[in-house]
């Protein structure tokens, strides 16, 4: 049956076969989709991470689905049950919903009020109703008369009850009402009226009505989370008399008595089996989809601020704002060790302004300081504007606005503890601002990708799939940037390619013990790093002081060889290649294709040796809001502000603009052209002019538009 699933991938995702069965061959073999996406790319077709990351999400699902056809053929043979037609239907069936459908008939039950009929002997009864031609109905059902069954009315009844039971279980009727509710059904919601006056932020809902296949899944997610919490009641339904048509042209055959009663049974199923069934179905399904979207939006921006320019290996001053509790400072230096800490009072209530700027001045020509970050939580704003005006003219020092979203989360944990055993929470969350600014990945990484803050429902959707996608993310961000083997964090390497929890673990032991690595394979003398794990993560790692050079690039040990050997035939040394424009220009890339190398693997080399260790995320840029802002109370309709995007969301995007309160762009607002999502045209953190058009006070809600507005 395995043997199936690359061509059902191939057709489902639209990518070629031979791709796809190179694809699961590698991913059975163990090889990780940063692997297979950079290193593999003359095996798969050059796929990209994407595509093989579907083509490993469909093939698990096709897997659970064939281990689901096991239990279920397992449970019809166990019944005695099986037929071959029945055996090949489920073989050939790859539709979850189908294959319920199938085994419905089959399936356990539990006692229901047919399962009660059929043993008071009225299964006979409901056949001979079925087959539509008695018209003398009463005296057919005296004949079940018995001391179960006390009159006519309670016989015709029980059999009508299996006739449901049949109903409900018969797979072309379901699917005639799956389709209904495909293209027509309605998500509704009401408010529960005595929680009316608690449900406020629902109010949107508390009447409301849409096409259930048009919804955007942030209503559909809101309208859970009402119901979730017990504010709505939430329906989803088809027109009553349309599907009843359906299931009539299927089921009645005659206009007799008995076909009266099929008719009643038909009601019956329908409306306290099918309908239920299907909307519990459809409920399951467009909550997925909703999923689906959230945590791909959740997922997109992850991988922005993953991959927000780093300022690179500076002093950096770091400062956790506060008000009545002061601002906590940390000095770190360029490699990111901290220390020392200190707080100062520069806001009100203590206003010690003066004392604060002579403190400031002090530790920035003390240890040295290159630049200054400041958390953007709570007094971020007034605290960026003290330091700026604390600052000695005559030093050049810049100073960042740091997001600092899941710095309490960070300073909170285990990894924090281990860190800094014997510091304050809010020193630990001031350390972790200043490495931020130094090094978003590196430090983002010790941190729950779930509490950065970046997503939309994101405690509302399936936290297993959430976490399996963001965690992908992450790989595939530490994997593009790349990772210094002597200086990464045991959380930083743990999502390297091949590597995980217990490998880098060995990893930092072995560097503690042995000093830093000077080789990419002196990692085989890791313990428990096999020969698998070293081809799956080498090329990822890097030796910015190595004895090879090629150890500080993505060129992956394999090809080490065959770069030596362009070298050779060029008259250079690596070195000078990699130095050498002419010497690079020169080699002629056709005459190294193999059996095992193309040119997409012989171009991705070449890049490397004319840039090798590139950082691919540039480097950070200061940036400023307007002084004229202090506050909701300084906007004016039509003032256009410099501002910084916070997150994106399917409706638009959310942007600091440098007050307590962040301004929304909605989607029609982004661009001058139509676009279908945020991500088209913006980015996470990215620095954009907006217009102010409105300013709620009262809801704290300012609308933006950046359409017309020259970036």
């Amino acid at each position: 049956m395995a043997s199936l699933l690359p061509p059902l991938i191939s057709k489902t995702l639209s990518i070629p076969l031979k791709q796809v069965s190179a694809t699961v061959e590698l991913l059975a073999g163990g090889a990780t989709i940063p692997f297979i996406s950079r290193y593999r790319k003359e095996v798969t077709g050059s796929l990209d991470e994407t595509q093989v990351a579907a083509i490993q999400a469909e093939l698990k699902k096709l897997e659970e689905l064939v281990k689901r056809k096991e239990t279920i053929i397992k449970s019809i043979e166990d019944q005695d049950k099986m037929t071959p037609e029945l055996l090949q239907k489920i073989k050939d069936c790859w539709d979850s919903a189908t294959l319920e459908d199938i085994y419905l008939p089959f399936k356990p039950k539990r006692k229901t009020r047919a399962t009660m009929a059929r043993e008071k002997g009225l299964e006979p009864l409901a056949k001979i109703l079925m087959a539509q031609r008695e018209n003398n109905i009463e005296q057919r059902a005296r004949q079940f008369l018995s001391s179960e069954v006390d009159d006519t009315d309670v016989a015709l009844s029980g059999a009508r009850d299996i006739i449901a039971e049949w109903i409900n279980e018969h797979a072309y009727a379901r699917n005639s009402i799956r389709t209904q509710f495909e293209k027509f059904a309605v998500i509704t919601s009401k408010v529960i009226a005595k929680k009316k006056d608690e449900a406020t932020k629902y109010k949107d809902y508390f009447d409301f009505s849409e096409s259930l296949k048009r919804i955007p899944s942030h209503r559909l997610l809101a309208i859970r989370r009402g119901e979730d919490e017990g504010f709505l009641r939430v329906s989803i339904n088809v027109e009553k008399e349309h599907a009843l048509n359906r299931l009539d042209r299927i089921f009645l055959k005659n206009d007799t008595e008995a076909a009266d009663q099929v008719q009643l049974a038909i009601d019956d199923a329908f409306q306290r089996l099918l309908s239920p069934s299907i909307e519990t179905e459809f409920r399951n399904r467009s909550k997925e989809k909703a999923d689906e979207e959230a945590i791909a939006v959740f997922s997109e921006n992850l991988k922005q601020l993953l991959l927000a320019a780093p300022l690179g290996e500076k002093a950096i001053l770091a400062i956790d704002p506060g008000f009545r509790t002061g601002c906590k400072v940390a000095c770190i230096d360029d490699t990111g060790t901290f220390n020392y800490h200190t707080t100062i009072f520069p806001h009100p209530p203590q206003q010690q302004t003066l004392k604060a700027a002579e403190t400031i001045r002090r530790l920035v020509s003390e240890f040295e300081i290159d630049a200054v970050a400041v958390g953007n939580g709570t007094a971020g704003r007034e605290t960026e504007r003290f330091v700026k005006s604390a600052l000695d003219k005559s030093r050049k020092v810049e100073v960042f606005v740091v997001n600092e979203a899941g710095a309490s989360i960070y300073s909170a944990s285990e990894t924090a503890r281990e860190e800094f055993p014997d510091l304050d929470l809010t020193v630990r969350g001031a350390i972790s601002i200043g490495r931020r600014l130094m090094d978003p990945l590196a430090e983002l990484v010790k941190i729950d990708p779930k509490s950065i803050g970046v997503g939309q429902y994101q405690h509302d959707v399936n936290q297993k799939k959430l976490k399996e996608s963001l965690d992908l993310v992450v790989s595939s961000a530490v994997n593009q940037v790349g990772v210094n083997l002597n200086t990464a964090s045991q959380h930083l390497l743990q999502y390297v390619s091949g590597i995980g929890p217990k490998l880098a673990n060995s990893i930092i032991a072995y560097r503690n013990v042995n000093g830093a690595f000077e080789s990419r394979s002196s990692l085989k003398h890791v313990s428990g790093l096999g020969a698998k794990a070293f081809e799956q993560s080498a090329g990822f790692l890097r030796i910015p002081e190595g004895k090879n050079p090629l150890d500080n690039s993505a060129v992956h040990p394999e090809r080490y060889k065959l770069v030596t050997k362009m070298a050779k035939e060029a008259g250079a040394t690596v070195e000078t290649l990699m130095d050498s424009k002419a010497s690079r220009k020169a080699i002629d890339l056709k005459r190294y294709i193999s059996n095992d190398v193309g040119l997409p693997t012989l171009n991705d080399i070449m890049k490397e040796l004319e840039k090798p260790g590139l950082d691919p995320r540039g480097e950070a840029e200061v940036f400023s809001f307007s002084d004229a802002l202090k506050d909701i109370n300084d906007l004016k309709a039509g003032m256009v502000v410099p501002g910084v995007v916070t997150n994106l969301v399917k409706f638009g995007a959310f942007i600091d603009i440098g007050i307590k309160e962040n301004g929304l762009v909605h989607i029609s607002q982004i661009a001058d052209k139509f676009i279908k999502d945020p991500s088209e045209v913006l980015r996470l953190d990215q620095k954009v002019k907006v217009q102010i058009e409105s300013v709620d006070h009262e809801r704290g809600r300012i609308q933006l538009s950046m359409k017309n507005i020259p970036q």
